[in-house]
This record gives structure tokens, sequence and C-alpha cells, in this order.
């Protein structure tokens, strides 16, 4: 692609990625991995980095151990996956089976915030929080503190096995395993009470799957970041090709400005050309920002599949501008279009605010006030009936047609409840609960225990020889300390 630069006489000439359509259909599907030796960079998005990773791999390995008082009667961790009973508690928040519907709006909740992420700025998920990009990073972080940084691993990796090397390799994968063992512990005290948990794994008295899942997840662990680490970013997750097609032309992505950069050349070069009025690019061919990337990515050639966009490269091109006397940002978040703009001599276009954005931030803040509603709203108790279909009915010797149901209760606080039972449909009805009490209005009552269900067997007694063969039943059950009540409907079937 050839434009004109409105700074020079010249024309400047974009670096292309070195493809060509036949080549891009005729490019395997899976390349063999070659080692990437990622140099260490200081820098705004190094930090940013250090303090996402600090931060996301704390609450991650922490969290099982933060307390939640419930009050009496109730487990105290804070988040908790009660496979037993069919719990999920996250906080002050209880999730029953029948209540699935919760995480599905967090899928939901989820799905936009990453919509929203990539309108934004592309694949900054991928650069900053993914956990294999966060895990990916402590690894590398590992490597270079204990074997050096790229030259020496690279020598390391060319040269002869000498002892020393041998020890820091061992030490090396040694600390590997030990941050993946740890990453599988920690997932498994998401499904029980941590600290009791951790006495049972350590005295060798845990449940056989507790071991079995942290064993699982350390091999992935120091499998995935350890060794295939980008493979994983490029052939294993299907995100990189989802979100090219969600994105436009006004998301930002980590963009090498051609315009200002090209033509390339050594620094005493392009000084020597600029000195006499030729034209000369910022780019003093250093390569900098190729050691620096995780993925190999050479960001001069444009955005590609592989680049997690984050944004590396820019702290190490900065620093190299810094240092003769250039302005920095000849790499930064921007986009193919502000570049084009500024060769053309046109005004520079930003739009984080545009309607895809808004549209996912109004669908962001509508999920989430439907939720909260939901289970500021929710009930505390729950009631389902089921007829039974064997028989369907039996007469009575004094000729009134009986049906049985089977009813399940669900007390979902924390003290114990005792309900009252009540039907509505039919004229003389009559209405008896195997194993329960009666109230002074005739109605059965039911005791369900603290945050447990109940199953009962009700008896529906009707009088009457014109009975129509089906008639609509209303179950109330109506809680006697609070007078909250839930209702489930079900038929009466006659002959």
């Amino acid at each position: 692609m050839i434009a004109t630069c409105p700074m020079a006489d010249a024309p400047l000439v974009r670096p292309l990625a070195n493809t060509t359509p036949a080549s891009i259909e005729d490019a395997p599907l899976y390349v063999s991995r070659k080692p990437i030796y990622p140099q260490a960079v200081k820098g705004r998005f190094r930090t940013i980095k250090w303090v996402l990773l600090a931060h996301t791999l704390g609450i991650y390995y922490f969290l099982p151990f933060i307390r939640w008082d419930r009050g009496p009667n109730a487990l105290d961790q804070a988040i908790l996956v009660d496979l037993a009973n069919g719990r999920f508690y996250f906080f002050f928040i209880e999730i029953w089976p029948q209540e699935v519907y919760y995480l599905t709006g967090l899928l939901v909740l989820a799905s936009l915030a990453l919509f929203l992420m990539n309108a934004v700025a592309g694949r900054i998920w991928c650069g900053y929080l993914c956990p294999q990009t966060v895990w990916t990073d402590l690894f590398y972080a590992v490597e270079r503190l204990i074997e050096g940084d790229r030259r020496q691993r690279m020598k390391n990796a060319s040269g002869k096995l000498t002892f020393d090397v041998v020890a820091r390799k061992l030490l090396k994968h040694s600390v590997w395993l030990l941050i993946a063992w740890w990453t599988g512990g920690a997932w498994v005290l998401y499904f029980a009470d941590a600290p009791t948990l951790v006495m049972e794994l350590a005295t060798l008295q845990a449940p056989a799957i507790a071991y079995i899942w942290i064993a699982i997840l350390t091999f992935t662990t120091y499998t995935l970041a350890g060794f295939m680490r980008e493979q994983v970013c490029t052939y294993m997750c299907p995100w990189p090709r989802i979100q090219a097609a969600l994105t436009d032309e006004y998301a930002l992505n980590v963009t090498y400005r051609y315009d200002r950069g090209e033509p390339r050349g050594s620094a005493k070069k392009n000084n020597a050309l600029k000195a006499k009025g030729l034209p000369a690019g910022d780019c003093i061919d250093c390569a900098q920002c190729v050691a620096v990337c995780p993925t190999g990515v050479d960001i001069r050639k444009g955005l590609q599949l592989d680049c997690v966009l984050c944004g590396l490269c820019i702290d190490a091109c900065d620093t190299v501008m810094t240092k003769i006397g250039r302005p920095t940002g000849l790499i930064a978040y921007d986009t193919e279009m502000n570049v084009q703009a500024r060769i053309e001599g046109r005004p520079e276009v930003r739009r984080i605010v545009r309607p895809r954005t808004l549209l996912y931030a109004v669908l962001i803040v509508l999920v989430s006030a439907i939720m909260l509603t939901a289970l500021a709203l929710r009930q505390r108790i729950d009631l389902s009936v089921m007829h039974d279909r064997n028989p369907i009915f039996v007469r009575l010797s004094d000729g009134s047609i009986r049906n049985a149901f089977t009813i399940r209760v669900a007390n979902k606080r924390l003290e114990e409840r005792r309900y009252a039972l009540s039907v509505e449909g039919l004229a003389q009805v009559s209405l008896d609960a195997v194993g329960g009490t009666i109230d002074q209005q005739g109605r059965p009552v039911l005791a369900v225990r603290p945050d447990q269900t109940l199953e009962a067997r009700i008896l529906v007694t009707a009088q009457g020889n014109r009975l129509p063969s089906t008639t609509e039943l209303r179950f109330t059950l109506t809680d006697l300390a609070s007078g909250e009540t839930a209702h489930a409907n079900d038929h009466f079937k006659a002959p």
C-alpha cells in the first residue's frame, strides 16, 4: 500500500505482513511451536499487568479462606459451591439448584462485558485478565528470576548442558510445579470448607476426588502456562476469531504508526537523512518490540491473530524513543483509520462512546438491574406439586373422589419454619398431609428444617357425584410466622 506522506515529498510505504492471499489460503492450521524468549521490560503497561496479576492471583488463591457470618445453622465460607447440598454461596447470596437462572445471568453479564471490552480496545481481555495470560506471565517471571533474561536463556538453550544450567532448570520446574499445585489446590477449596480441607489434604485424609482434581489441574496449569503458552491463545482459544467478527474500525488496537516510523533505518542513518531534508522514519529497526512480545509478534507487520494487545511492545518502543531523544508513541493504542487520517492530513477520530459501546453498556446495566431486582424480590419459600400417576384417582366407599399428590417444600431461611397448606378450585374439598399436623383453620401444617427441603404426601378428597373429569387446583403454602406465600397449580382428576 502506497500513500503520500504530508510531511515529505517522497512516497510513504506501509510495511505489510509477509503474506499474500495465496499464502493465507495455503497456511497450515497448526505450526510447531518455536521457542520464544520474551525480554523483560519496564513501563506503564508492564506495571498495569503486574498490578492486575497480583490482584487477580491474590483473589483466586486466598478468597476461599474469607469467612462470612450467615448466622446459626449456616456455613461461613464467603464463596462456596456446596455440591453435596446443591447450594452456591456468594457472600450474602445463596443460590439453590432451581435458581440456576441467576448463574445464567452472570454468564450473560460476563459475555456483555467481554463484548464491551472488545468494542473499546480489541483483545484487551486477552492481554491483561485472561487466566492463561496471567499464569503464563507468572511462569515467565519465575523463569527470568532463575535462568536470567532473554539473552541468557537463549544462550542456555543453544549451549551445552552444564551443572549450573541443569540445576537452574530443575529449580525452575520445581517452582512451576509448586505454583501449578497450589493453583489446583486453590480451585478445590471453593467446593469445601477451605481450612478443613487444607488440614485433610495435609494429613492425607481428604476425599480421593480432591486429590484427583488437584492432580488434573496441576498438570493442565503446568503444561499450558509452562510449555504451550502462546499456542493456547493462537490455536486453542476461540476468542481471537470471535472478536475479529465483533470489532469495528473504531476499536483501539496496539498499532505501529507507520506514518511516523517509515522508512526505517538506524538512528545514525536516519538522522543523516533528516539533516539533508530526506524522508526518514523514527523506527530505528532495533526489534525491541519483537524481543519483549510474549507471543513473538512483530507489530510492525500490522495487527495479527497472535497479538494479545498486552502493550509491552509500547513500553519497549517508548524506552528506546526516550533514549534516542525522539517522541514516544511510535507504537500505541490507536486505529488504522487514524493512521490513514494522519497520512492524508485529516483530523483523527476517537469514538469510545458510540452506538455499539452504548448498547453493550445499556444491556449490562439492564441485565444487572433485572438480576438485582429478582434477588431482592425472590421468595424464601418454594413449592412444587406432582400428581400421582397410578392410580390417578380413587373412589372411596362414601362416593367421594380422592387424588394423591407429592409436594416439595423448600425453606430457604436459616431457621426452621412452619407452613400451612390450602387448596382452591373445588367447592367441597378436604386436604390431608401424611405425617403433618392440623391448625385451627383445618389446614395441614408442615415443619421444614433450616435451609432444607421436605417432601410430603398430600391427599385431596372431593365430594359430589358430578365432578368434572379435570379441575385445576391451586395449592397455597403460607409461612405462619411471616405470612409469605408460595403457589403451585395442578389438576384434580375424576371419572
